[in-house]
């Protein structure tokens, strides 16, 4: 195979003011690059998978920045539309501490990928000897257009027999429930793949049930999925989280490992671990996914950033039983 991934969506440049301060009182920013879709590639590449990133960037240091992160981590960015026109998209971390939380400001109006319409990408090419697609639910709520070509994606990899893999990614700041119910219906039932929160499931679909495990199963069958993977987070203090993961396949319910982190930066965290899950289950199934998922995951919180800096070695340590201990 070419590519055992490709993925599709915006990534920005990011921009967090240090030691806690708030954006107000800062004199100086920290520079970083993110995007969900790039986050689910980079983790899956540093896995062990072959993977593509498709985008649409402007063609200036911040367009060539993100392209050269990509490829820093092993992405293929030989697909990536790029354009005189537009601006690449910003936005802000505001890092809280208990009781105040972490906030992010959007500045990503009219960016280069909010412009993306239908037929700029030769998906034909791109999915020739392709395995799995992924995209999620930011990528639509650009813009009317964005919707447009993300329709095209999923149609495209559906009719060359990809694997299509969605995280819902519901973003308030982005669009309306309406809306986003209206748009991700439609992929959601050409997927195989679903990776969500119970908080997106509930605002999207308007679905409530007792228990995670309950949610999983009425979202396999309703959409008639091959896999539904849900992560669980709990937040007993803005820097101390509980984090784990279910997913529901093949009629089974499978529980993955749990682990108490100490938070260095939880952004990109679901993003690592729809990689992670996506790594496993190309090689070894669902139960392999959500086990990688949830490892993959936890280390990514442990480093500042929206991307994964972890290798296989490092997940399946964790996975073994890990350790405190200095590793020398």
């Amino acid at each position: 195979m070419r590519y055992d991934l490709v993925t599709f969506g915006e990534t920005m440049i990011r921009l967090s003011p240090p030691s806690f301060r708030r954006l107000e009182q800062t004199d100086i920013l920290e520079v970083n690059v993110g995007g969900a879709e790039l986050n689910v590639a980079v983790t899956a590449q540093r896995l062990g998978l072959k993977t593509a990133y498709i985008t649409r960037l402007t063609q200036n240091a911040l367009g060539r920045m993100i392209a050269n992160k990509a490829r820093e981590h092993g992405v293929d960015t030989s697909h990536i539309v790029w354009t005189d026109a537009d601006r690449v998209g910003l936005y802000f971390v505001e890092f809280g501490a208990s009781p105040r939380a972490s906030s992010v400001l959007y500045d990503r109006r009219d960016s280069a990928m909010a412009r993306i319409r239908p037929g700029e990408v030769d998906w034909d090419r791109v999915f020739q000897d392709a395995r799995a697609f992924h995209t999620s639910g930011i990528t639509p709520a650009l813009s009317p257009t964005a919707a447009e070509a993300t329709q095209e994606a999923v149609r495209k990899a559906k009719e060359a027999g990809l694997l299509v893999s969605v995280d819902l990614n519901y973003r308030a700041r982005l669009w309306r429930e309406e809306e986003a119910r209206r748009v991700m219906t439609d992929l959601v039932r050409q997927a195989d793949i679903l990776i969500t929160t119970e908080e997106d499931t509930e605002r999207v679909f308007g679905i409530k049930e007792p228990s995670y495990d309950k949610v999983a199963e009425r979202l396999s069958r309703e959409f008639d999925l091959a896999a539904v993977a849900i992560t669980v987070r709990e937040t007993p203090s803005v820097w101390r989280n509980t984090w784990t993961a279910i997913a529901y396949a093949k009629g089974k319910l499978i529980r993955g490992p749990v682990y108490d982190i100490e938070i260095v930066d939880r952004v990109g965290a679901g993003d690592a671990f729809a990689g992670g899950f996506l790594f496993g289950y190309l090689t070894d199934g669902p139960e392999a996914g959500v086990r990688y998922g949830v490892a993959a995951s936890t280390l990514k919180q442990t480093n500042p950033g929206d991307l994964l800096w972890a290798s296989q070695e490092e997940v399946e340590r964790l996975l073994k039983g890990g350790g405190l201990r200095i590793v020398r």
